[in-house]
């Protein structure tokens, strides 16, 4: 609602959708969309073990590109507050200023490799135009800026030789690669990343390796996939793949079944798990089509946050996932979650208040406070 009545729409509640609902449809839908689910586009993160100060980071992202998703950054601000709440430890940083020069996407085009836990990881930050430069035409919004990326470096006091700037190749915008974590994916000391992912592919790659083996005790096990077309990693959401190390040190691949249906795609992924080059041990996949149809894979679902012990002991407790909160939640989704709904619900004012209590029932599970500005008012 803020965004209708700020643009001109007045009255009660169900007025303004009324209203919104006859002369901007397109405004009301905006208004009613989430994207919280992409949670690796709600901020980008450096650990205290890599940021000057020895504290956490945190930058929101502004997320410009879309109106919808714009709507989202000071709630996941406030969010991230309560989550991460002492500031001895996190330092939490507001949206970058919300231009075109600032484009911010967040973590999915963001991608820490570090060789042992608790090193000072190296930090690849990969944008697609430059506000203050050239930049080649593409078909697709090149989404995020080197300004931005300098931005977030500088605000989480990396140090300039543990991070590398890297352009998307054009041709990767233009086969639908909206952000880097659709064409490459990186995970401790393991990267994988598309032939075509970047515009000066072999001179990263050599950096990021000079790079890792001068900073890390260890081998940058940094891979080329050549054996698929941009159009199949779009497809399959390979590179949108979760690296995931186990307790027992192994590392194995969390990818969508479409990599599974696609022959080229999974002959390469068999491949990574047979090659003695490759420390992935085993791959596992899931079937996530709803959230594919949406635009999202295993990766898009998350978001990294490295921690150590005193940290960890920050977090309020209830946050942390085990069995009594997955059944508080599971029994949350069955009470508010509709089966449907039709183009004609969203005129009907009950919709809001069935949602708004919904999130305040959400946020008292969770014991995170008001959270939302309906909450607040």
């Amino acid at each position: 609602l803020p965004l209708l009545r700020q643009t001109g729409f007045t009255g009660s509640d169900g007025q303004i959708i009324e209203k919104a609902f006859q002369y901007s449809p397109a405004l009301l839908s905006a208004a009613f969309s989430a994207s919280a689910m992409w949670a690796a586009n709600a901020a980008t993160f450096a650990p205290s073990s890599d940021a000057q100060d020895r504290r956490m980071h945190v930058t929101p992202a502004n997320l410009i590109s879309n109106l919808h998703r714009s709507l989202e950054a000071d709630e996941t601000a406030a969010l991230l507050r309560r989550i991460f709440p002492d500031p001895g430890l996190f330092q939490h940083h507001p949206p970058l200023p919300r231009t075109l020069a600032f484009s911010d996407e967040g973590a999915a085009n963001h991608t820490r490799l570090v060789g042992i836990a608790g090193q000072r990881g190296i930090h690849l930050f990969v944008y697609g135009r430059e506000y203050f430069g050239e930049n080649q035409v593409t078909r697709y919004p090149q989404r995020q800026t080197l300004e931005a990326c300098r931005a977030i470096a500088r605000r989480h006091r990396l140090a300039d030789e543990s991070v590398i700037f890297a352009r998307q190749h054009p041709a990767a915008i233009d086969a639908g690669v909206f952000h880097n974590d659709v064409i490459s994916t990186g995970h401790g000391s393991l990267f994988l990343y598309h032939r075509e992912a970047f515009s000066d592919g072999t001179a990263i790659i050599n950096r990021l390796k000079q790079l890792f083996e001068k900073t890390q005790d260890d081998t940058l096990h940094a891979i080329e996939i050549s054996e698929f077309s941009l159009a199949e990693a779009v497809q399959s959401y390979f590179f949108n793949s979760q690296i995931v190390t186990l307790a027992d040190g192994r590392m194995i691949l969390v990818a969508p079944f479409e990599s599974r249906r696609n022959p080229a795609v999974y002959s390469a992924i068999d491949k990574l798990v047979s090659s003695s080059d490759s420390p992935l041990a085993d791959v596992i996949f899931f079937d996530l089509r709803e959230s594919m149809q949406n635009g999202g894979g295993p990766a898009c679902l998350r978001n990294r946050v490295v921690l150590n012990p005193e940290e960890q002991k920050a977090v309020p407790s209830r946050l942390f996932f085990n069995a009594e909160l997955f059944e508080a939640l599971k029994a949350w989704v069955e009470r508010h979650y509709r089966e449907s709904l039709s183009l004609s619900d969203f005129r009907d004012p009950k919709l809001i208040a069935e949602i708004q209590t919904a999130l305040d029932e959400l946020t008292q599970l969770l014991r995170l406070g008001s959270i939302y500005s309906f909450q607040r008012e």
